[in-house]
């Protein structure tokens, strides 16, 4: 199986397992479900420092769930992805470019002073987006039942992202439109 196909399915299975082992399995052993994803991202993922980080806060996480045999660890995972992601997203807008204008530089190499201005509003909105998602996973977390966590950070906080995804698909075709006419 492809790495980022496992990846991405034990992304989305992470959640369910933690709902549904929580009263059957203990937390140290759905640890390794966590580490497993982890572990699976490694030969995707480009060997950054925020990568680095953030392999290192989830095997922090992993340790202290098999330690204290504690699933709240284990559902603070998408807290710390929240917070990597911010990171990356946030430190790109200080020492540019921008996350999404280097993105955006892929497919066209010379970005105009207008498309490059439309790439770091829409690196702040993920920004926004990153701070919102990770403060209600963390409310989950500490707050909500497993079974809410798991509907929050497993399906609501996906859909919310591919809205995101969404909306901005078609505010640029909008603003290509009113930029390239």
């Amino acid at each position: 199986m492809h790495w980022n196909v496992l990846t991405a399915l034990l992304t989305v299975v992470y959640p369910l397992a933690i709902w549904l082992g929580h009263d059957r399995i203990e937390p140290r052993w759905l640890a390794g479900l966590l580490l497993l994803t982890v572990a699976t991202r490694l030969p995707t993922l480009k060997i950054s420092v925020a990568a680095r980080w953030s392999a290192a806060g989830a095997l922090v996480l992993v340790g202290v769930a098999v330690a204290a045999n504690a699933v709240l660890p284990l559902k603070l995972y998408p807290v710390l992805v929240n917070g990597a992601m911010l990171a990356a997203f946030g430190a790109s807008l200080i020492k540019g470019p921008s996350m999404i204008e280097g993105l955006a530089r892929l497919r066209e190499p010379d970005l105009p002073p207008a498309g490059v201005l439309y790439t770091r509003r829409v690196t702040q909105a993920w920004c926004v987006f990153f701070v919102i998602n990770g403060a209600i996973a963390l409310g989950t977390a500490l707050f909500a039942s497993n079974a809410v966590w798991s509907l929050y950070n497993g399906v609501i906080a996906y859909g919310l992202m591919g809205a995101m995804f969404g909306g901005e698909y078609l505010l640029r075709l909008r603003f290509k439109r009113l930029h390239h006419a």
